[in-house]
Parts: structure tokens; C-alpha cells; sequence
């Protein structure tokens, strides 16, 4: 295992987990101890264009993976339409390595609430929504708790610290579908309906939830808001890089020695990452790794000093996304975990659109035939082919994450693919699970 360098250390930026560890970190008596509800006071007495601007001014873009400008996405809402306003948070994590946001929501569900409260007296919402997803039920169980010790406080309600404004919280559990993760299948799904995605547009900035102006944010992105009010947009800046500033919390899994999460500066590299977890496993080499969960391409070895920031990352041809950071060892198969990708995602197809219902269908058997041995060359072109009829054609970006690990893992590991085709490596899958691959 090896040792941080003081450099590397100096990487490390807790500001939404300083807190983690705390005793007791949940509840609210800790949450004001530790600066808790100290930025909504702050922010109560500024003019909600002026608390807009400061998070445009900060550079804090979406954790959610899209890094859209958060600042100018409540810009967008209209004012004085007449209508209601909504701020609807995404905490449907549901992406396979994804992991930063439970933790947050289990550990300091208050620093979530505040930053709801903050960020809806912005946009001027009178009720906001943070749809979790089913299955994180101890989460919603902490989230909730957080939400009535507000509401005893005065935190949530109506005239809130005697400050006029009035909101109401509501946190719903969804039924655990991936394609809620879409903002807009997510909306569908708050108001009653089959979670699946909207045509767009109208944007949800105009037509959202209940067909009125919302903005939906990511977990990550909401409780960033708290200590920008509290620290500044300079203060903000000093962290990160230039287009991609503040920390961002790094979620390490597989051959790695100490998997977990790393709050770092962003542009911090996969290298200095590696460095903080105590390197690879024993007897494992780095081959290949996600930067940003599994709809994000494949980065190989040689991409290890990639500042790991929305732009560079994607100058390197993948996406920071949800900074789920997989990583793998020449002692996996690029193939076989491209495989176990694509049942995820056909599994998870709402079947709204034809690229997606049907092209991950069809590549899932493509790759139990080439796993089994008896596979051929033009299946390779056959999974280029079904690629390019998904990406960019699909309804929603679930189609088009479901491509990034096809197409990456064979412009890298083409030769994995020969090897399997070809009879030098042994089959992983066995006849009886090719049932309906021909």
C-alpha cells in the first residue's frame, strides 16, 4: 500500500463530507454546531437575483453528470409569470458505480435540506420535492427525519426565521427505475405517470412539473449551495480549475486497495486518486477505468494524469459524468464488463423509443454469442452499426450511455474481442445462457 505524498493529500478538499464523520452528523443539534443553517440566515437577507448571481459567479456546474451552469439553469425560470414555481432535487442515483450521493443524503441529510431551502427562495418556489430513489430506503429514512427536525425549527414552513417566505418540502420515493434519472421521466413520474421522458422542448425551466417553470438539480449540486453562501464565489474558485471549479466527490470501487469516497479539488487525476486509496490491489494492474460511471467511454492506462474536470475529460473523448470512478485490472475483461453493462441498461430501457428498446435487445445477444466462442468478425460491425443507429437517435441519453462502453472498449480492447472470436481465450458464458442470443 502506498503513502499520499503531501501534495497529493493536499488534494483532498472535505467540504460536503466534513461532516461524515462527526457524531451523530444527521441530526440537526450537529448540523448547527457545524455551521448548519447558518447560509440559509445569510441568504434570507439577500435579494434572491443577487444569491442567482452568486451562483453563477461561483462557476458551480451540475454533479449530476451533465455539468450544465447551475446558476444559469435558475436563471432561466421566468419571474412574474403568475405561475408556480418548483425546485425538484434528483436523488434517483441509480447508475451502476454511482455512490455519492446516499452517503451524503445518510450521513448529512440537513446540508441537502438547507441548500433546498436556499436554492428555492431563489427561484422564488413555494414547494420543492426531492424524488430518492425505492430502494434507498435507510437514506429516505434520514432525509425524512431531516426534513420534520427542519420544520420543528422553523426551518421549513411558513414564515421561515420570521423572513415572510414560506416553502413546503416533500420527500417521495420513487419505484426504483433508472430512466427516472431523466429529469423529465423523473417529472412524469412525481405528477403520477409511467416514469419516461418528454419530448423537450418545452424545457422544464417553462413547462415542468405540473406544466409550470422547475428547475431539477442533482443532490451534489443543492448542498454545494450552502457553503458557496457561507464561503463566496471566490472562495469557491480557489478550488478546481478554471472551467470546472469547487470539489467534487470522487466515488473509488473495484481492484482498488481502499474504495470509498474522495472529495477533491476537481482536475485532480486518477493517478493522485489512486495514490489517496492506497494504490491498486495487490498483484492487480490498472487496464481500464470509468471517470464517470458506466455511461461514461472507457479511459485505458495511459489516460492516468487526465485532470479529471468536465472539459479535459472530455478532450480525453469520455465524460466526468457522476465521477464514479470503476476501476479495473488486467485481471478483468473489458468485454465481459461491457456485457454486464449492456443487460443493465436493456433491463432499464423504458421502451419508449425504438433505438433503445431494440438496440440493447439485440447488442446484449450479440455479446452472449462472442462470450460463449461462437461469435463472429461482422459481429463486430454489427455492434459499431447498432451504435450508431442508438447514439443521437435514442429518446433520451440512456440509449446514448448504453453505447459509450461498446464503442470505447473496442476502440481499446478490439484485440479481447479476436480473442474470444478466435478461440484464444476460454468461453466465459455457456450454451444454456445463449438461450434466444441467435
Amino acid at each position: 500500500m502506498t503513502t499520499p505524498r503531501p501534495e497529493t493529500l493536499a488534494k483532498l478538499t472535505p467540504v460536503l463530507t466534513k461532516r461524515w464523520l462527526s457524531p451523530d452528523a444527521w441530526q440537526i443539534g450537529t448540523y448547527e454546531q457545524l455551521d448548519g443553517y447558518a447560509a440559509l440566515r445569510k441568504a434570507l437577507k439577500a435579494h434572491p437575483d443577487d444569491l442567482i448571481q452568486l451562483i453563477k459567479d461561483s462557476g458551480l456546474r451540475g454533479r449530476g453528470g451533465a455539468g450544465f451552469p447551475t446558476g444559469l439553469k435558475w436563471g432561466f425560470i421566468p419571474q412574474g409569470d403568475g405561475k408556480p414555481h418548483y425546485l425538484v432535487v434528483n436523488a434517483d442515483e441509480g447508475e451502476p458505480g454511482t455512490c455519492k450521493d446516499l452517503p451524503l443524503m445518510t450521513h448529512d441529510p440537513h446540508a441537502l435540506v438547507e441548500g433546498v431551502i436556499i436554492a428555492s427562495y431563489a427561484i422564488r418556489a413555494a414547494r420543492a420535492y426531492i424524488y430518492i430513489r425505492g430502494e434507498a430506503v435507510h437514506a429516505a429514512r434520514r432525509l425524512r427525519n431531516a426534513v420534520q427536525e427542519a420544520y420543528d425549527k422553523g426551518y421549513l414552513g411558513r414564515n421561515i426565521l420570521r423572513s415572510g417566505y414560506d416553502l413546503e418540502l416533500v420527500v417521495h420515493s420513487g419505484a426504483g427505475a433508472y430512466i427516472c434519472g431523466e429529469e423529465t421521466a423523473l417529472l412524469d413520474s412525481l405528477e403520477g405517470f409511467r416514469g419516461q421522458p418528454r419530448l423537450r422542448p418545452p424545457f422544464p425551466a417553462t413547462h415542468g412539473l405540473y406544466a409550470s417553470p422547475t428547475v431539477v438539480n442533482n443532490v451534489g449540486t443543492i448542498a454545494s449551495v450552502p457553503p458557496i453562501v457561507l464561503g463566496g464565489a471566490d472562495w469557491w474558485k480557489s478550488m478546481g480549475t478554471e472551467k470546472s471549479s469547487g470539489p467534487m466527490i470522487y466515488s473509488l470501487s473495484g481492484r482498488v486497495a481502499n474504495p470509498g469516497q474522495y472529495e477533491c479539488s476537481m482536475g485532480v487525476t486518477l493517478r493522485e486518486l489512486l495514490e489517496l486509496a492506497g494504490g491498486m490491489q495487490p498483484g492487480h494492474n490498472l487496464r481500464f477505468w470509468t471517470p464517470g460511471g458506466s455511461s461514461t467511454p472507457l479511459l485505458a492506462a495511459e489516460h492516468l494524469d487526465v485532470p479529471l474536470d468536465f472539459d479535459q475529460v472530455a478532450a480525453a473523448g469520455s465524460i466526468l459524468g457522476t465521477t464514479a470512478t470503476q476501476i479495473f485490472s488486467d485481471q478483468d475483461c473489458p468485454v465481459y464488463a461491457t456485457y454486464r453493462w449492456l443487460e443493465f441498461y436493456h433491463h432499464e430501457s423504458c421502451g419508449k423509443c425504438t433505438p433503445c428498446r431494440e438496440g440493447n435487445y439485440w447488442m446484449v445477444r450479440v455479446y452472449r454469442r462472442i462470450l460463449a466462442g461462437q461469435g463472429t468478425h461482422e459481429d463486430l460491425d454489427t455492434l459499431l452499426d447498432t451504435c450508431d443507429n442508438i447514439l443521437g437517435r435514442s429518446f433520451c441519453g440512456l440509449g446514448d450511455g448504453a453505447t459509450s462502453s461498446v464503442t470505447s472498449s473496442l476502440q481499446y480492447f478490439k484485440q479481447d474481442y479476436l480473442d474470444y472470436i478466435e478461440g484464444r481465450s476460454a468461453p466465459k458464458l455457456s450454451d444454456k445462457q445463449l438461450v434466444g442470443a441467435h
